[in-house]
């Protein structure tokens, strides 16, 4: 028995091996996808009114940003996603890319699976195309519902409703595309969502027509990948994003010497979040440098009064360029933080 062992155990190992390179199992036994588990629902869409592109998707499933969302300036938008093949995702936008329709570029992309009755896949293209497919061993409730420049699918739900529910939210919806999408989500979930609960979300926008630099291309591109509430926190998100995009556009401006635009960006930007004080903090130090010197001190005295670390940073500044490299004006601005607070 001893001697006999060793041939067994070989035995063993071969068929093990055979059986995890073919994907083959027993006879009588279920062949498992070999795939990765994103379970969800998603939406993908094309504003009609700027062009733009975007996706967005929650699933009780980690990290789901990273398999099911795509997106690319001037090209269209894809979700993947069930037993997910992530490389539908780079090959439809390259077939699109090419001016492949999204229904024949989901068709080519179809084709060409062996798995593809566990798939779920939508895309939408640079005219509006949307065309989506929900294969026949998705887990139910699983389904798709394609619109006017947008499609929404889902599987693995709590109910069958979940998907429209969605596409009636996202035309009802106002505000811009980000808003739109995050309601087509916050509406499915209204509805019972996954039928597991929720674990991560994400977001993403990008721009109708490229401009030949892609990290200008990203609109918006946030990620929840573990949270309890990640529509809750992927709202938040948004709005901080949007926050901190003003305080970008004012920037902008200052270095066009737009000052009243520039102020307007700066102020939108506090509204947005007036719990961070860094906001209005780099707001004084642009009007400071740019010689607005009487608008920026009541600022520094507002965010000095709220955190008294950002006056310790201000001496820093000159040598960075930031602020003059004159004594008397940084001491003028350290004053402020010695003044009473304002009401």
């Amino acid at each position: 028995m001893k001697r006999a062992l060793p041939a067994v155990l070989a035995v063993t190992c071969a068929l093990a091996a055979a059986t995890a390179t073919t994907g083959q199992t027993e006879p009588g036994r279920p062949t498992r996808p070999t795939a990765p588990l994103v379970h969800t629902y998603s939406i993908v869409a094309r504003d009609p009114a700027t062009g733009d592109f975007g996706v967005a998707v929650q699933s009780h499933w980690f990290q789901v940003g990273t398999a099911v969302p795509w997106a690319e300036a001037g090209v269209g938008a894809v979700a993947t996603q069930s037993f997910v093949e992530p490389a539908c995702g780079p090959k439809g936008l390259a077939l699109m890319k090419q001016g492949v329709p999204a229904p024949e570029a989901l068709k080519r992309l179809l084709d060409a699976d062996p798995q593809r009755d566990v798939r779920q896949v939508a895309m939408v293209d640079a005219a509006g195309r949307a065309a989506a497919w929900t294969g026949k061993k998705c887990i139910s409730a699983a389904g798709n519902e394609a619109g006017e420049g947008f499609s929404v699918q889902a599987n693995l739900m709590d109910k069958p409703s979940v998907w429209p529910a969605m596409a009636v939210a996202f035309r009802a919806a106002k505000g811009d595309l980000a808003d739109r999408l995050l309601a087509a989500l916050e509406a499915a979930q209204r509805e019972g969502g996954d039928i597991r609960g929720r674990q991560s979300a994400a977001l993403v926008v990008v721009r109708a027509h490229s401009t030949g630099e892609p990290w200008r291309d990203r609109l918006v591109d946030l990620r929840v990948d573990d949270n309890p509430e990640p529509l809750v926190e992927l709202r938040r998100l948004l709005t901080l994003h949007r926050a901190y995009d003003a305080m970008n556009h004012g920037d902008e401006a200052m270095a066009k010497n737009e000052i009243e635009e520039a102020v307007r960006q700066y102020s939108a930007a506090s509204r947005i979040a007036p719990q961070i004080p860094e906001l209005p903090f780099w707001q004084a130090v642009s009007l400071f440098a740019a010689g607005h010197e009487a608008e920026a001190l009541p600022i520094f005295r507002r965010v000095f009064a709220e955190e008294e670390r950002w006056a310790r940073l201000v001496p820093r500044l000159p040598a960075a360029g930031l602020l003059p490299d004159d004594p008397q004006k940084i001491e003028a601005i350290l004053k402020e933080a010695r003044q009473p607070a304002p009401r």
